[in-house]
């Protein structure tokens, strides 16, 4: 008889201990998966700049249309934050090389953002065939003087590539006496703008043009890559310095002649083929017929910061 009540206890906590464990791991119904998105998972209009220029000259955001349109180019590029934050970690690789560049040949330094928007910084080839990090065609590369064939493709070439695109610039900004305009142009064309701008009457502002919709995008795409990666923790991009992409020393070396194979070429400066390649992606085949003896400075990483497996 005095045994009996500890048993009891034992069934009435055992009870309460079932009725426990279903609480916690009963599934949730759907008014409690609907509360849990509306107070977990929140998405918020982003506030646009009160002022924003390119290379200087003024967004009129006072505008419905051109507010309208900055707005969605901001919402696009913030929320897609997988891709945001890669140009943040690239950009800081790359920029160091470009911004330099820029400011020899005379370009306004929000051109580098320009680049971004066509290639993401990656010397990648867009849908109509358009390659490296500044998306030259075929023909305008030629055009304005880049080798390009089946050994060397200098679009590829992110020193020499940057060079030309600027020799572009220079010509369309003399041509509209805009940086806007001139970089609107870098996605039509000079002739393309130029044919709007006589049909429309319009003379001198990007702005008040009526265009095709990738072109209508364009500039304020690159607004908005420039106000992002300018302020990236303003747009809740979270990361550590060891986070971002670091540029690897290099030194050139100079080749005058043929190259037979530049896996064997890649051994003599402890290095691979690979890494000579991701260097050096201008040089698209693994030799290189050079039979006018033509002077070309191959990238070579310094010692010490590639471990090769063996």
């Amino acid at each position: 008889m005095k045994i009996l009540p500890k048993y009891l206890v034992l069934i009435f906590l055992l009870g309460v201990g079932a009725l426990f464990i279903q609480a916690v791991y009963e599934p949730p119904t759907n008014t409690v998966i609907e509360r849990k998105l509306i107070n977990d998972y929140k998405i918020y209009a982003i506030p646009i700049p009160e002022k924003m220029d390119f290379a200087g000259e003024k967004v009129p955001l006072s505008n419905p249309d051109i507010k309208e349109r900055m707005d969605r180019e901001l919402l696009v590029n913030t929320y897609w934050q997988s891709n945001g934050l890669l140009l943040i970690k690239r950009a800081n690789k790359y920029f160091p090389i470009i911004e330099p560049l820029l400011e020899k040949y005379g370009i306004p330094d929000d051109f580098k953002y320009l680049a971004v928007a066509e290639s993401g910084l990656q010397n990648n080839v867009s849908h109509a065939g358009a390659a490296g990090f500044w998306h030259f065609m075929k023909a305008t590369g030629k055009e304005y003087g880049l080798e390009i064939n089946s050994y060397v493709d200098e679009r590829y070439h992110i020193e020499i590539a940057t060079r030309v695109a600027a020799e572009y610039l220079i010509k369309a900004k003399e041509r509209f006496g805009s940086w806007t305009l001139a970089a609107a142009s870098y996605n039509a064309g000079i002739s393309g703008i130029s044919k709007q701008q006589n049909r429309q009457l319009v003379t001198d502002s990007y702005y008040d043009l009526l265009l095709n919709d990738e072109t209508s995008r364009y500039l304020f795409r690159i607004l908005a890559f420039k106000e992002i990666l300018s302020n990236p923790h303003k747009y809740g991009f979270n990361y550590r310095e060891s986070d971002l992409y670091k540029p690897i020393p290099t030194y050139k070396v100079k080749v005058d002649t043929a190259v037979t194979d530049f896996a064997l070429f890649a051994k003599e400066f402890k290095i691979n083929y690979k890494i000579l390649k991701i260097h050096n992606p201008w040089l698209r085949d693994n030799f290189l017929k050079n039979s006018s003896g033509k002077q070309y400075f191959i990238d070579i990483p310094e010692e010490g910061y590639y471990k090769l497996t063996r």
